[in-house]
């Protein structure tokens, strides 16, 4: 099926003559006007268009060339004088002051705590990464983040009509979150599950969720599976920089295969989180519409 392009609007044929040879055609006021082509799948299914997808990859590429240059730049320059000025006078005062254990139960009751005074935890994940590598500190920072999720959750229910009385002056933005306590226990999951993945601030959220009824069971495990992406970009943003105080300590640049291995990780850890961010801003738009739908 055949479409024109005016406007940035698709419309259908409207009688004029077409010059199918040069893909484009003259209105009756002698503009031209583009002729693409798209596609159906099938009766009522929605038209896709080849340049837009094209077009998208494109975007995509530069934006990752972009991110794969501001990070070589980064190891190359601003990060051993950042290091130096920084991150080892902090990194030789934690070795120094405390011993891995003490350091484990440092970072366990930051994350865990932290959150319920509406403090980013984001700085202790980076000293797991740092000092215990994915593993272990995949394995610290998991049990952390479940206590960080379950005391706000619980603190909240004293509060509940005030922090309804709050989510009524923001209706938009509540719609989402109300979202998340229709339906059944996989629906409340996944809507959990896709805040956490979304821009919205978690830190708000963890005591806004027991205002939308959604239940204690899926907002724990939807938590978890949402918050799965950042802690590992998070422990791979520790990782990175202690592999670069270390360089910057010895005093001698990485190699050739390592800036690469780090620049493409970098740059994938990116590109993974753009990917499911944008994803779940998606399904939670769909989520809203629905939400509104029902409250007219």
């Amino acid at each position: 099926m055949t479409y024109y392009e005016e406007e940035n609007e698709v419309v259908p044929e409207l009688g004029m003559r077409i010059d199918l040879a040069e893909n484009n055609y003259n209105d009756k006021n002698g503009e031209y006007v583009k002729l693409i082509e798209c596609e159906e799948d099938g009766p009522g299914s929605p038209r896709r268009c080849s340049c837009s997808s094209v077009w998208c990859w494109i975007k995509l590429l530069l934006l990752l060339t972009c991110l794969g240059l501001l990070a070589a730049v980064f190891l190359k320059w601003v990060g051993p004088f950042f290091m130096d000025k920084e991150v080892i006078p902090i990194i030789n005062w934690e070795t120094t002051t405390f011993s891995h254990p003490i350091l484990a139960l440092l970072v366990f009751a930051s994350v865990a705590l932290f959150p319920t005074f509406l403090l980013p935890s984001s700085p202790s994940m980076w000293v797991a990464g740092m000092t215990f590598g994915y593993g272990f500190g995949f394995l610290l920072i998991m049990p952390a983040v479940a206590v960080g999720i379950s005391l706000p959750y619980f603190i909240g229910s004293l509060f509940l009509h005030k922090i309804q009385g709050w989510l009524e002056k923001y209706p938009k933005k509540a719609a989402i979150l109300r979202a998340a306590g229709e339906g059944n226990w996989f629906h409340q999951f996944r809507t959990v599950a896709l805040i956490r993945i979304s821009p919205f601030p978690y830190i708000i959220y963890n005591y806004c969720a027991v205002a939308t009824r959604v239940k204690y069971g899926p907002y724990f495990f939807g938590s978890l599976v949402g918050m799965v992406p950042e802690i590992f970009v998070t422990i791979y943003t520790g990782i990175l920089i202690r592999t670069l105080a270390d360089a910057s300590k010895e005093k001698h640049f990485l190699s050739a295969p390592q800036i690469i291995f780090n620049v493409l990780g970098f740059c994938g850890s990116v590109a993974a989180t753009i990917f499911f961010t944008m994803y779940a801003k998606r399904q939670l738009k769909v989520l809203q519409k629905e939400e509104e739908v029902l409250l007219q």
